[in-house]
């Protein structure tokens, strides 16, 4: 009975994934099945709905479900500077590369919620190239973004996000970068000076503009290897010889078909470095 169950269910999820295409132009079809019926189960559960099917019916006549249904597949999980080591490989053997050139543009593809990319900004900041970089934060969670842009956190989080900067190599105090106020912490504006904010799809968009570092972590490892193909391609496209490419600790370019075009630089860190043309 469970298997037929889970087999009814696996078609349930492919028809909705079909019709949040379709109608919607989303496409999560070639993400990691496990990693959907997971998070699509939840949704169901805390929806309270029957059935994937009713959901599935919910999004095709209501345009009001569909940020619902972005906010459980898509992950929104982060912290600033997290993996402090990863940040700490930047800022000492990322940034001496990155400081010979005259402009730089950085993109944090699947940007969620900004921790990564304040991250970034207040790193590039305290090595004094803030000034020439411009930063592209994408993700197709339109959500994410407004979240992202506005830069206000669970003042909670501080703590946590205090440490990493410290273990980060961090120059001062976090605190320089922030306000609070009703138990949220906020960002200071002229963090977002120098960044885009845009909607982007891994999945369905093309590249938009050469980088010199591009940071994508803990986002293909919900994508099957087709998916995780396509978004390694277009990091390569991006990247010109001798531009980084950062991957979540548990993400890797070994079977990729573009692995021949990277090399690794520092290894520990999931950091690639572009090579030939």
């Amino acid at each position: 009975m469970t298997d037929t169950f889970e087999k009814v269910e696996d078609i349930e999820i492919r028809l909705l994934l079909e019709a949040l295409y379709h109608r919607y132009h989303y496409d999560f079809r070639n993400y990691a099945m496990s990693s959907i019926r997971r998070r699509l189960r939840q949704a169901r559960e805390q929806l309270g709905y029957a059935t994937i099917s009713a959901m599935q019916e919910r999004l095709l006549h209501h345009p009001d479900m569909l940020s619902d249904m972005l906010r459980y597949l898509t992950v929104q999980v982060s912290e600033m500077f997290r993996d402090p080591s990863y940040f700490l490989a930047v800022r000492e053997k990322i940034i001496p590369h990155l400081r010979t050139y005259p402009s730089l543009k950085i993109w944090i593809a699947g940007c969620s919620s900004g921790e990564e990319l304040y991250s970034f900004v207040i790193l590039f900041r305290e090595e004094g190239l803030e000034g020439r970089t411009i930063f592209y934060a994408t993700d197709i969670n339109p959500d994410a973004l407004a979240h992202a842009e506005a830069g206000i956190y669970d003042i909670d989080r501080i703590r946590v996000f205090t440490e990493n900067h410290r273990q980060a190599g961090g120059k001062g105090s976090l605190s320089d970068y922030y306000t609070t106020g009703y138990n949220r912490c906020i960002l200071d504006k002229s963090l977002r000076r120098n960044v885009v904010f845009s909607d982007h799809s891994l999945v369905t968009d093309q590249v938009f503009g050469e980088m010199q570092f591009v940071s994508c972590r803990n986002v293909m490892i919900y994508f099957d290897r087709d998916l995780q193909d396509r978004a390694i391609g277009l990091f390569r496209e991006a990247l010109p010889h001798n531009g980084f490419l950062g991957l979540g600790s548990k993400e890797t370019l070994r079977f990729s078909d573009h692995a021949d075009s990277f090399r690794e630089f520092v290894r520990e860190e999931k950091i690639y470095q572009r090579v030939g043309s």
